[in-house]
């Protein structure tokens, strides 16, 4: 009897897997599609006599060690200086953030920069807070976001404010974002591939498929009017960029995906630190899955249904089954339990492995210089690595969720350490 569950179990885990692995598999085949048709810019971008007055909002919690290069490249962007301000919110820092960005600021008396610093009582209550503050003290029409340990190329808001102004309907555009120190160590390398196919393939083919997006955390744009309704950013929302991304498609709005908008920012060098981060994405993510689950079963919701479904196949459905069918791998393996479909069930293991690994292939193909020798290699043992510690933190993020949630805990910032 015992063997019968472990059989069904096994089989049913592996198939969930499959499932997911398919839905990458599809995105990444969109996405790919998405490139081959964008690569080249098939039209102009807008004269700069009519570019809008953009508002750029750069939120910094004891961020001494980059905010200095972010703020340089967001100055030095192609755009007419006149036409954006930049706000950057210093929010309740104990570094040196404020001296550095006093003496910038100093330095550039011509610019339409301003510097806000907050202290323990309006402010350090996490990045939603922080925007909120700066958006109460911008002008723009449109809002630009980028994070502080980012430098946008030059282009990348140019981009950006061409997009969402040729299409009416967009409530934002998001573009990419690279890893910077993607050549540091291991871990830098595994998360600049993550960061291809799941975030620049898998966005690039969710828009081709379905008109369909979800913000990052940066380097993405906002109509002024959108917040003005929305009320701004969730101060209770951990990842406040994927929950303002379902209240925009509440609206009626779409999110628009521009490939040729990139911002490169700093990842973290140390697993203490990428745990840490990730947990709490992983809470953020849990928090706005509950928040719109009700949306799942609504006929009028439209694409987002798409996303509810890829989140809760993501955090429930797949992180339950790789945990489910490692532990029956590992028993039998061990000699614990015995189950008569082990071979069966290795063949479709393989096969869901093999089809990762054409996709994240397929998602490297399409970025300048990271198809080689050295990616491949990785790629071949991210799934038995990488793949495993994430399904490591989703459980460490689900349970510090639920506490969370028990004990009402605030929301603080979480500052991820540079180097």
């Amino acid at each position: 009897m015992l063997q019968n569950i472990y059989d069904y179990l096994l089989l049913l885990s592996l198939f969930s897997i499959w499932i997911v692995v398919l839905m990458n598999k599809i995105l990444v085949i969109s996405g790919f599609v998405s490139y081959l048709k964008n690569y080249k810019r098939s039209d102009e971008l807008i004269p700069d006599k009519d570019l809008p007055f953009i508002s750029v909002l750069i939120p910094a919690h004891n961020e001494a060690k980059v905010i200095a290069k972010t703020l340089k490249s967001v100055l030095e962007m192609d755009y007419d200086k006149d036409k954006y301000e930049i706000i950057v919110i210093n929010d309740n820092s104990n570094d040196n953030s404020a001296e550095i960005l006093g003496k910038i600021k100093e330095d550039n008396p011509e610019r339409l920069l301003q510097i806000i610093n907050t202290d323990s009582i309006i402010g350090g209550k996490g990045k939603s807070n922080a925007l909120n503050i700066g958006f109460t003290q911008s002008k723009g029409s449109f809002i630009v976001i980028y994070d502080a340990d980012n430098t946008p190329e030059k282009q990348a808001l140019k981009e950006l404010v061409n997009a969402i102004i040729k299409d009416k309907k967009a409530g934002a555009v998001i573009g990419k974002f690279r890893c910077r120190n993607k050549n540091r160590n291991l871990l830098t390398k595994f998360i600049n591939i993550e960061g291809v196919y799941f975030q620049w393939m898998a966005q690039a083919g969710r828009w081709q498929l379905l008109k369909l997006c979800t913000i990052p955390g940066t380097n993405f744009i906002i109509r002024r009017s959108i917040l003005d309704k929305l009320g701004g950013w969730d101060t209770d929302a951990i990842t406040e960029d994927t929950e303002i991304s379902f209240r925009i498609y509440q609206l009626g709005y779409h999110i628009r995906f521009c490939p040729h908008s990139a911002t490169w920012e700093q990842e973290p060098e140390t697993l203490s630190v990428w745990f840490k981060q990730r947990k709490r994405w992983v809470k953020g993510n849990y928090y706005v899955l509950i928040k719109n689950f009700k949306y799942l079963f609504d006929r009028n919701t439209g694409p987002i249904r798409f996303d509810l479904l890829y989140f809760a196949a993501v955090y429930v459905l797949f992180l339950s089954s790789s945990i489910i069918s490692d532990m029956i791998f590992i028993l039998g393996f061990g000699g614990f339990i015995e189950t008569t479909i082990m071979g069966y069930s290795l063949l479709l293991w393989f096969m869901a492995y093999i089809l990762f690994v054409l996709s994240v292939l397929i998602a490297l193909s399409a970025e300048k210089g990271e198809i080689n020798g050295a990616n491949t290699a990785i790629t071949l043992i991210m799934y038995f690595t990488y793949c495993k510690l994430w399904s490591i933190v989703a459980v460490i993020g689900l349970v510090s969720f639920i506490n969370d949630s028990i004990f009402k805990r605030q929301i603080t910032w979480y500052k991820t350490e540079r180097f």
